[in-house]
């Protein structure tokens, strides 16, 4: 298996039906090659598995755990030694899944918690030791641009103004795009230093009553509001008609599922849905007025989200305060798939 280290310079995006990752069998000269992306993010780790298609990728294989690796990182600048045995715990299994799969080229990638942690790097080099993952820590502007590479082609079609966020753990990706041309370019970006999990740690309060979780939302609002407030005087101008808006991340798509009233979670229900962004500011204005136990009770919510939800919902409120689309976009890839097609196409699949 060959571990890619250094930064991939920008490709232009690939221009994809807009039917979903899994395409056609795969092409025989592409089906002996097998590629890995792996996204180490502050809330979560994902692995995926893949071969070249005749028009895309066919996933082979797959994992997702939640790990909270910046737990903690806003008050100490620092990735605990907790966090960081979770991390490494779910590392061994993705570093067993390449083995078996026989992976011919990688990308493992690390956002938000390693970039601002003092000890990313000494982490970075544990995980190499431990579990012989090498991990690329990336800027949050190649952050950005991989997931826009992995989700851009679920946009709506239109000639209107084009938004795609990735509300992450540590941070928020908002990317402006043009699409008005044979492949998607890049207008204008900003990374907020506001996630689910920096987000929560950073807003504390007594969300024992509806008085306190009220303030706790309209701060945590107030704040990712002001952090946005640069950008959102550079974005252009439209009718709510004409904005076209698309999210990838764990809140979109438990919102989603949410709005849905899944009795669990449905990746082919979520992916490429298209939702009033109205109904997804109910769910998120309902949901931080429920109380913990009440979200632990929601069963596309459950245990591992309902404390970090609710800044989820914060974040993407603020989101559509500024960019007010009438529709939303909901994407279940992102950094993962931008990662597979660089690598392909790197190798010439298309």
């Amino acid at each position: 298996m060959t571990a890619v280290m250094a930064d991939l310079s920008p490709l232009p995006m690939q221009p994809r039906p807009r039917s979903g990752v899994r395409t056609a069998s795969p092409a025989p000269q592409a089906s002996r090659r097998t590629y890995g992306a792996l996204d180490l993010g502050t809330n979560n780790c994902r692995l995926l598995i893949a071969r070249p298609a005749q028009d895309g990728f066919v996933i082979v294989d797959a994992f997702s755990r939640i790990v909270r690796l910046g737990e903690g990182l806003a008050a100490t600048g620092r990735l605990s030694d907790a966090a960081m045995d979770r991390a490494v715990s779910a590392l061994r299994i993705c570093a067993d899944k390449l083995r078996r799969r026989h992976v011919h080229i990688s990308r493992s990638v690390a956002t938000e918690a390693c970039r601002r942690a003092a000890n990313g790097h000494e982490f970075v080099d544990r995980v190499r030791r431990e579990t012989g993952i090498m991990i690329d820590i990336i800027p949050a502007g190649e952050e950005a641009r991989l997931a826009v590479m992995g989700c851009h082609v679920l946009l709506e079609e239109g000639d209107g103004p084009a938004l795609i966020f990735d509300i992450g753990g540590g941070s928020t990706e908002l990317v402006l795009v043009d699409t008005s041309g044979p492949l998607p370019r890049t207008l204008d970006w900003y990374s907020a230093p506001w996630g689910v999990v920096s987000l929560t740690e950073v807003e504390p309060g007594d969300a024992t009553t509806p008085e306190g979780r009220l303030d706790i939302y309209t701060r945590m609002r107030a704040r990712v509001s002001g952090a946005f407030s640069a950008f959102a005087a550079r974005l252009p101008q439209g009718t709510r008609a004409h904005l076209r808006l698309l999210g990838t991340s764990g809140t979109v798509t438990t919102l989603a599922s949410v709005h849905l009233g899944l009795p669990s979670y449905d990746r082919n229900a979520i992916d490429g849905l298209i939702v009033q962004s109205e109904s997804l500011r109910d769910v998120s204005q309902m949901l931080s007025r429920m109380s913990h136990a009440e979200r632990i009770e929601l069963a596309c919510v459950g245990q591992e989200r309902a404390d970090l939800v609710v800044a989820g919902c914060a974040i993407l409120e603020s989101i559509l305060d500024i960019f007010p689309a009438e529709r939303l976009g909901v994407a279940d890839r992102g950094i993962r798939e931008g990662i597979l097609r660089t690598l392909m196409a790197r190798d010439g699949f298309q």
